[in-house]
């Protein structure tokens, strides 16, 4: 029959899905930029991307720990501080999971060329422009509003995120901050009421967000 497939050929060959974590001080575009140029290399590889931006503190650095054992992947950072670098790598290799510095081959490459040294100033290479302040908005609006906080001024938020703990609000919120959309998320606790400011929004976007139940009583 005409566009039967081949006797002897292969069936069609699935996507292969996989977590990638992405682990900035900053921003976490460029990393996000390299990361999906190297996906794109390969074919039916689709990534999950799981984007921790302006990690700054060993809080910080811990939480995006925790996420990461949840979702076994691939790591990649930017991270400039040594202590962290080195917290970070470490607690890769106690999950054994692979954690690589993006950037680091480009920046030893260029500084043998160049004979100079860099500077460990964080988020040296981003342009104030307009854009960049809108994002970095987005970003301290997301963090201040991160787990139900700030609920006072939620109309505030472009979306606003509802859902239980470990689906995903957090990341998601970064996720958008990064594309300058002013993210807000709540969570959804038995026996907690939800804020009275929630039920007062008129232009944003309200997003409920599920997970199954195995997968939940699994984490």
């Amino acid at each position: 029959m005409f566009g039967a497939p081949l006797p002897n050929s292969p069936p069609p060959r699935l996507a292969t899905y996989f977590h990638v974590h992405l682990v900035s001080d900053s921003t976490g575009e460029t990393l996000n930029a390299m990361a999906r140029a190297v996906c794109a290399r390969f074919e039916n590889v689709l990534p999950i991307e799981h984007i921790y931006a302006l990690v700054r503190s060993q809080r910080q650095l811990d939480r995006a720990l925790g996420d990461i054992e949840e979702a076994p992947g691939i790591v990649l950072h930017t991270i400039v501080d040594e202590k962290l670098r080195e917290a970070l790598e470490e607690g890769c290799r106690r999950m054994d999971m692979p954690c690589l510095p993006a950037l680091d081959p480009l920046v030893s490459a260029m500084q043998r060329y160049l004979g100079a040294a860099t500077t460990s100033r964080v988020g040296a290479h981003l342009r104030l422009d307009n854009d960049y302040f809108n994002r970095m908005d987005a970003l301290n609006y997301a963090i201040g509003h991160d787990d139900g906080q700030g609920g006072q001024d939620l109309d505030q938020a472009d979306v606003v995120l509802l859902g239980v703990s470990r689906t995903s609000k957090t990341p998601t919120c970064i996720y958008l901050a990064h594309r300058g959309v002013r993210a807000a998320n709540v969570p959804l606790v038995p026996g907690r009421p939800l804020p009275e400011k929630l039920f007062q929004l008129n232009n944003t976007l309200i997003v409920g967000l599920l997970i199954s139940p195995d997968r939940l009583i699994q984490i």
